[in-house]
């Protein structure tokens, strides 16, 4: 298959990326990896008349500690870079244990990180854990910039909250809170394939050893990441036993959720693997949040 024709762009800066966006608006496409873009292009899924390649701006791909303990991502920066970073498994140790699930190195060689989260795959892992994380996502157009939470920032179906004109630039990863632990866990055919069902998970322990604070976003079971807002509220205020983590686990799958079946998967199937990974992901964070 052949993409349809198309003008192409590649600037050198922001700035000059940013022009080219305002001036073509929705007929514009920001290229940045191209893993997932080039081959709906190629089957004419996504047909952009302008491409406003995003390669040759430096400024775009960076790893910034920030003065309060947290982590500033450029979107531009390579899965692999992340991967390898060690500055991430120190200060976002959630975003470290899960580069090794998104697909294979030679895609994750040239796969951004800013391009999968503004790719909004439903059944991509990071649009998951920067919800869990509370992350805040820098938009940029030629007329100024924003930033909207993760929780704001995916609408629907590969769908975001991006304007026509603006660019994703920055993540910005908030400071691990004390006493917190994370988890994250996938059920794929093959490793490297597109999860049937994941989960990620953060526990944050008072100073009674009980739960003060906890979220648990699954992907792959709806038209975007999805958080099991009633199975966490079960959590609040209580210690973290198994029959607990259990009920929490069931209430997750039975209520937060409402998963579709398709060839890989039955509804049935994905609520059981829902119940199984989130027992999993809470029981992991509750203990690395009591060994933190």
């Amino acid at each position: 298959m052949k993409p349809p024709p198309f003008e192409y762009f590649a600037p050198t800066t922001l700035e000059e990326a940013l022009h080219y966006m305002a001036e073509y608006g929705f007929e514009a496409k920001a290229l940045a990896g191209g893993q997932s873009l080039i081959p709906t292009m190629n089957f004419r899924l996504a047909q952009p008349e302008v491409l406003v390649d995003l390669n040759n701006i430096p400024e775009l791909a960076y790893l910034r500690p920030t003065t309060d303990g947290g982590l500033s991502i450029g979107a531009m920066t390579r899965h692999r870079a992340v991967e390898r970073s060690a500055e991430v498994a120190h200060r976002a140790p959630l975003i470290h244990e899960t580069m090794p699930f998104i697909a294979h190195p030679q895609i994750r060689n040239r796969g951004t990180f800013g391009g999968s989260i503004a790719h909004a795959d439903p059944a991509a892992e990071l649009p998951a854990v920067i919800s869990v994380l509370n992350a805040q996502l820098r938009l940029q157009s030629k007329a100024g910039q924003r930033v909207v939470t993760a929780a704001d920032f995916f609408v629907d179906l590969f769908e975001t909250a991006l304007a026509e004109e603006e660019l994703l630039v920055e993540i910005i990863i908030p400071p691990r809170p004390a006493r917190t632990g994370y988890a994250f866990e996938e059920v794929s055919r093959r490793h490297g394939d597109y999860a049937l069902v994941g989960a990620a998970a953060s526990v944050t322990l008072n100073g009674s050893g009980n739960c003060e604070r906890a979220r648990l976003t699954y992907f792959s079971v709806g038209p975007g990441p999805v958080e099991a807002q009633q199975a966490t509220a079960l959590l609040a205020g209580q210690p973290l036993t198994p029959a607990l983590i259990e009920a929490a686990a069931e209430t997750a799958a039975a209520q937060d959720i409402d998963p579709s079946g398709d060839i890989h998967a039955s509804v049935a199937y994905r609520r059981h693997l829902a119940k199984v990974l989130a027992r999993r992901v809470l029981s992991k964070a509750a203990e690395r949040a009591r060994n933190s």
